[in-house]
Formats: structure tokens, sequence, C-alpha cells
């Protein structure tokens, strides 16, 4: 798959041509099924740098994130493996990493991302990955939702029968 990489075939990549990489901008997450508000701040987390890098959640870290949760499907609903290669495939997305804890704290030592950027729901004090990224200067911005949605709420509105808002069949 293009696009997706190892940690370490990542950061040899990023070490071979820091000028196609850096300045480096990393977000992460689950990544479920992706949609609008997917897309829009990934734009945006790229316009701040020369390149963006997704840390995806493992099935695993996901199952760990978001355990069972009665009247839902389990989590993730989309392997890994196809969360990575959409991702991959989308303008903004320079890169992806799939890691299996439940924070991205390891990929953000050993990326050292200039900007680390999470959804404007999030917020510096709330974010375990704060500190790994302030110990080497890096900067973390929150960035708005313009689209409120998430998988959780996608899924509930398919299993109450409701379409959302401009959703057809």
């Amino acid at each position: 798959m293009s696009g997706v990489y190892t940690l370490s075939q990542l950061t040899e990549a990023i070490a071979t041509a820091p000028q196609q990489w850096r300045p480096l901008v990393f977000t992460n997450g689950c990544f479920d099924l992706i949609h609008a508000g997917h897309v829009r701040y990934l734009e945006v987390a790229k316009s701040r740098g020369r390149s963006l890098v997704v840390g995806l959640n493992s099935d695993r870290s996901v199952r760990q994130i978001k355990p069972p949760k009665d009247g839902f499907p389990p989590r993730p609903l989309i392997p890994e493996s196809q969360r990575a290669e959409v991702l991959a495939a989308l303008r903004a997305v320079d890169g992806v990493v799939i890691f299996s804890q439940t924070t991205a704290i390891e990929l953000i030592e050993a990326l050292q991302p200039e900007i680390y950027i999470k959804g404007g729901d999030y917020t510096i004090s709330t974010l375990p990955e704060t500190s790994a990224v302030e110990a080497y200067g890096g900067r973390i911005e929150l960035v708005k939702i313009e689209i409120p949605t998430s998988t959780t709420a996608i899924v509930d509105r398919i299993l109450r029968g409701r379409g959302g808002e401009g959703e057809r069949g």
C-alpha cells in the first residue's frame, strides 16, 4: 500500500529527505468511518505544514479505547488495513502509520512533528500526548470541528432508522 508505513520506514523516509517532510504535521485517531468532517479536518491539518502524517489506531487499540456498547456493533467497524488504505488515498495525507498503543506518545517521540493537531473537542490539558510534544519543543494546535459527527453517531442513526442531514439511500 502506497503511503502506509511502519514507524521504522517512516522515520527513515523523513531522515533521508527531510525537505520533503518538514515541517511535519501529525495527528492521530481511529478514523473508523471516514466522513466529510474527517476530510476537512485533515485538509486543515495539512495546511499547517509541508506534510501530514496520520497515526492510525490499530484494531486492538480501537477495541481498548471504544469498548463494546450495548446495542452497538463492536468497534472498529472497518479493519485497520482498510482504514489505512482509505486515509492514505486522501490528497491531504502524506503518510499513515498504524500503532497499537492507546495514545500516540511513542509515535510523537519518534517522529517529533513540528505541529501536533487534534480536533477542537480536546483541550491541551486533556491530551495525553501534550507532555511528549512539549518535551522537544513541538507545537500543539486544536482545530475547530466543522462538521460535528462521529462514527458512533452515524451508527446510532443507522440503528434507529434515521437518516442524517443531506444523506440519501
